[in-house]
């Protein structure tokens, strides 16, 4: 609880905002994703200067608390100020978050682990120094909770064990329960997010369900025989479905569904096709490709690769041939995650003496979630959503087709334009540019000055130059040729080296810039329009 003011946003600049917070969570990933057991390794220098910022006994075995804590010790948290009753700018009923210490950070909510966050009134319309609910979590650790679609009955906290997760003792009418009654007295609303499960890698999601009005407080006995404060809640009209409610819904039907395998059994998962908006059936008409087709003469540039033989490591140091050429460090965690967006990756290929299970072997492996190419209610485009939460920085999918060079295609340079702009389902070919992709994978770990000052990224050997070809998609191609061109991305290009070296013909690899959660549309940014071949 703070003595800040609280205080009600009703005007302001809302695409600014939203800019505030997709910025500030994607520095809270990567913070997240660095302060991790499996960065250590990868990159122990890196890593050691980030734990050094944190003073003595503040830091934490779980990578998203003191990743929320640095960025509350470094100032870069939103709203930290002021309080900020009902609706906060730049957040929307529905978005979705994967831990609680990211609510911290964007001021959605104030504590790390408690379900009620509230705080002093200075308002003229309370009494001074009165505490009033402004959030809460709904996670089922209460076992008298009962959640009805728009209303919601909400047990207050306290008296609850937390290994035997049971009621041990009688609640109080103190802390949050009482800050949950003064805002019913003062008919203020407070934000609702809900905990739900989204799959096997990830226990619980949380979702942003929108504002509720409390109704009612009652103090009765509960079901192990305690007092237990139970407050009824109501959502506000006007807000639409309830998410929550509805992602459940989707996604056991969409799971439980039978669908078409694009890929034919090609790739490590199905590639799901979804389609109840028409009767077309576009993408089934392609060839699936897993990899691309490159032009013989590619392989032909080669080097010795690394000699490791029980996979790399970073305290090889130039030793290994793989951590020298990315900079002094392995561009992954033990998990997978890529550490920071550079101008070229170089994995661990069939030059290399790493076994399979190396950490320096990810893209190249295939897809780690349940991909869905569908059709767009909204736009009546094809588009790309996973059934699973892609966490930030993991791979998503390659982009494939035939790699062709730049002067077998420049009688075609004119339908440049059309593959920026719409394409015919029937007849158009479908090109996609490398050298016109913008550098988004900047944005993943690299603008983050303001957190750690003395930060540097690595300095890759090499950088590639892809005017050379263009990636044809006409015949045959992947689930990637239908990620949505997007000008705000939620995943970034990446190139990749691993099976050739040569710097004019990288994998195009694409990767999570921030959290996903599932059913939510694949964006990426294309750059067609910036630079012309």
């Amino acid at each position: 609880m703070s003595d800040r003011d609280l205080v009600r946003v009703t005007m302001c600049d809302e695409k600014g905002h939203l800019d505030k917070v997709r910025h500030t969570r994607i520095i809270f990933a990567w913070l997240r994703a660095f302060l991790g057991e499996g960065a250590m390794e990868s990159a122990p220098s890196i890593h050691a200067m980030v734990r050094s910022l944190f003073r003595k006994g503040k830091f934490s075995s779980q990578s998203h608390n003191p990743a929320a804590s640095l960025m509350v010790q470094r100032g870069f948290c939103l709203n930290r100020e002021r309080h900020i009753v009902g609706r906060i700018p730049g957040v929307s009923v529905g978005d979705a978050f994967l831990y609680q210490a990211e609510l911290v950070v964007l001021g959605l909510h104030r504590c790390f682990q408690g379900g009620i966050s509230y705080a002093k009134s200075t308002s003229s319309s309370t009494e001074p120094g009165e505490s009033v609910a402004t959030s809460i979590i709904v996670s089922g650790g209460y076992e008298d909770n009962l959640d009805d679609s728009d209303k919601l009955i909400y047990s207050g906290e306290g008296g609850r064990h937390s290994i035997l997760n049971k009621q041990v003792a009688d609640q109080c009418l103190e802390g949050g329960n009482l800050a949950l009654k003064n805002s019913m007295e003062y008919g203020i609303e407070v934000r609702v997010f809900r905990g739900i499960k989204a799959g096997v890698q990830h226990k619980v999601i949380y979702i942003y369900d929108g504002l509720y009005k409390v109704e009612s407080c009652k103090a009765e006995q509960g079901k192990s025989g305690f007092v237990v404060y139970k407050f009824a809640l109501r959502r506000l009209p006007g807000q639409g479905a309830l998410p929550s409610m509805k992602l459940k819904a989707d996604l056991l039907a969409l799971r439980n569904g039978n669908f078409h395998d694009l890929s034919n059994g090609l790739e490590r998962l199905p590639i799901g096709f979804y389609n109840d908006v028409d009767d077309s059936v576009y993408p089934l008409r392609f060839a699936y490709l897993r990899q691309p087709v490159y032009p013989a003469a590619v392989f032909q540039w080669k080097f010795g690769g690394c000699s490791c033989t029980g996979g790399c490591s970073a305290a090889a140091g130039p030793r290994c041939r793989c951590v020298w050429w990315n900079g002094g460090e392995l561009p992954y965690d033990k998990s997978g995650v890529l550490l920071h967006g550079k101008p070229l990756v170089y994995e661990c290929g069939p030059h290399c003496g790493c076994p399979p299970t190396c950490a320096n072997r990810v893209s190249q492996k295939g897809i780690t979630s349940r991909l869905q190419v569908f059709r767009s209610r909204e736009t009546g485009s094809w588009g790309v959503r996973s059934l699973d939460f892609i966490r930030a920085g993991t791979f998503v999918c390659e982009l494939t087709g035939r790699a062709i060079a730049v002067p077998e295609t420049r009688q075609r340079r004119h339908l440049e334009k059309m593959a920026a702009t719409g394409l015919d389902e029937i007849s158009d070919p479908v090109l996609m540019f490398p050298g016109m992709l913008p550098p988004s994978w900047a944005k993943w770990g690299n603008n983050i000055s303001g957190v750690i000052p003395r930060y540097k990224p690595p300095v890759v050997m090499g950088v590639p130059d892809v005017r050379c070809f263009v990636m044809d998609m006409t015949v045959g191609r992947n689930v990637g040729c239908y990620l949505s061109d997007s000008p705000n991305p939620n995943v970034f290009a990446q190139f990749v080296l691993f099976d050739h070296y040569n710097l004019a013909w990288p994998h195009v690899m694409i990767f999570a810039l921030e959290d996903i959660p599932p059913l939510k549309e694949l964006g990426l940014d294309y750059g067609y329009g910036k630079r012309i071949l």
